[in-house]
């Protein structure tokens, strides 16, 4: 089993485009820090996204927040969550992050962490054939994820040419 743990960004985008039960078919089971969880709760959060975590499924493991050294995860523009995901994954030698925060990602990665984000497991689920890429990424436009353009298209060209 491969140790994957999640920040609050790509769990709330899967719950938005309703591709969340995509996460155990990928990786089986996936582990957050209780600071994710907060987020995740966090009024502000979607209705949607409140309401799934509220009914966390089994496959999600909630674990309290790790010490983290604050020398390396001491980036200031890194939230609670992306801090102790960053820390959690360090704790448990995880094999992948998922992580959407352009730099929580250079921090996972200085920190030697496999880093992949919302597009990344979709286009993982969209190559296994278990969703069709397009039309999750349509509902994925439509929400308020942010990212490059060229990139979203990029991934669908090469989903498209590959079509499993």
């Amino acid at each position: 089993m491969r140790l994957v743990v999640a920040d609050t960004g790509p769990i709330n985008y899967l719950v938005l485009i309703d591709a969340i039960g995509l996460l155990p078919k990928l990786f089986e089971r996936i582990f957050v820090p209780e600071a994710v969880r907060v987020e995740l709760i966090n009024r502000e959060a979607p209705k949607e996204v409140r309401a799934w975590i509220e009914q966390a499924p089994a496959w999600l493991e909630v674990s309290p927040n790790p010490e983290s050294d604050n020398g390396s995860l001491g980036d200031r523009t890194l939230d609670e969550g992306e801090r102790a995901a960053i820390a959690l994954a360090r704790a448990i030698s995880a094999d992948l992050v998922l992580m959407d925060d352009r730099a929580g990602v250079a921090i996972a990665r200085q920190n030697g962490l496999a880093v992949t984000g919302t597009l990344g497991v979709l286009e993982l689920a969209g190559r296994r054939g278990l969703i069709d890429l397009g039309s999750a990424l349509t509902r994925l436009k439509a929400t308020n994820f942010r990212y490059p353009p060229e990139i979203m298209d990029a991934l669908l060209a090469r989903w498209t040419a590959n079509k499993p």
